[in-house]
């Protein structure tokens, strides 16, 4: 099947043109992960959804096919992607905080792919030195690449570079969920995106989705400011707001001086500002899983968790 009639879908001109429907996106997208398409119609397709934006139609329809067509043998209680981009990164402090969380009991199931970063602010190679392993789907907690567990979709995303714009596949990884966690975490850049990404996650029949503006784009918390949160509670829209949890006020990231997080997580470093942005991360995890009935208990949760995190086992494949 062609492209061609998406296209013309959604580009034929003005007060002719409309939004795909859920049944159309799910074709749309079925057709461009089988890699059977002209790469002009693609092109078309994603800058014309990018220039007017996508809607909560489109983007759960591009989703269920995408979750159709790379499901994954492997169960978790909670999906946490990463998909930020970007030289003004810092640390990937969230990493510390899925640690926190596997602690407590939970199987964590990262999943990304980050460009243009410095090396303080590398994902991957943070993994090994915290002892989180890749693609082990077995482990408490586990790291896995989308370029290995869906090179079609890896492909679209990488259109970025001939593009020079993001796509909507951006929100689509976001929105994957691979093991179909029955709750999720996801960070945005632009603020706009929370809503539609809540509102295309209930036509999934998600249950549980914590989305915030997070650092960088990523599900990472400023514990020094009011968080606006968004999501979903029960398969119900919801929203809140995270209070803060420490005086400091600083950027969340500053790359001119990044924070040691490896050592930070030993107890080798004390930093009090980032060791706030691990525990109110993993504490808003914490309360998208149930394990506390609102914010603020998540958030003492994570701070015992974070005390106590040296007397847990070591998490590992």
């Amino acid at each position: 099947m062609s492209l061609r009639p998406f296209v013309q879908i959604v580009a034929r001109g003005q007060g002719r043109a409309r939004p795909l429907t859920q049944d159309e996106a799910f074709e749309a997208m079925q057709v461009m992960l089988s890699g059977d398409f002209d790469p002009e119609a693609l092109g078309a397709l994603l800058m014309v959804m990018r220039l007017r934006g996508e809607t909560a139609d489109e983007i759960a329809g591009f989703t269920a096919a995408m979750r159709a067509h790379s499901a994954l043998e492997m169960t978790a209680d909670l999906d946490w992607p990463s998909y930020a981009a970007g030289r003004s990164r810092g640390a990937p402090l969230f990493l510390l905080s899925a640690l926190l969380v596997a602690q407590a009991g939970f199987k964590i199931c990262l999943h990304g792919w980050n460009s243009h970063q410095q090396s303080h602010a590398s994902v991957r190679d943070a993994l090994d030195p915290l002892g989180i392993p890749m693609d082990a789907r077995t482990a408490p907690i586990t790291y896995l690449p989308v370029e290995q567990i869906a090179p079609n979709a890896f492909s679209l995303l990488k259109l970025r570079d001939k593009l020079g714009l993001r796509s909507c596949v951006n929100t689509v990884l976001r929105m994957w969920n691979p093991t179909h966690a029955a709750a999720t975490v996801q960070g945005v850049f632009h603020p706009s995106y929370r809503g539609l990404q809540a509102q295309a996650a209930r036509k999934l029949d998600q249950r549980a989705l914590t989305v915030i503006k997070g650092g960088g784009g990523e599900f990472e918390r400023n514990p020094s400011k009011d968080i606006q949160v968004f999501g979903l509670r029960d398969g119900a829209h919801h929203q809140a707001v995270a209070g803060p949890i420490i005086r400091e006020t600083r950027k969340l990231h500053e790359p001119e001086n990044p924070v040691d997080m490896i050592a930070l997580w030993k107890g080798q470093v004390h930093d009090d500002f980032a060791a706030a942005t691990v525990i109110s991360t993993a504490g808003l995890a914490l309360w998208t899983l149930g394990a506390a009935p609102g914010i603020r208990e998540a958030d003492a949760m994570a701070a015992n968790l974070w005390v106590g995190r040296h007397a847990e086992r070591r998490i590992s494949a």
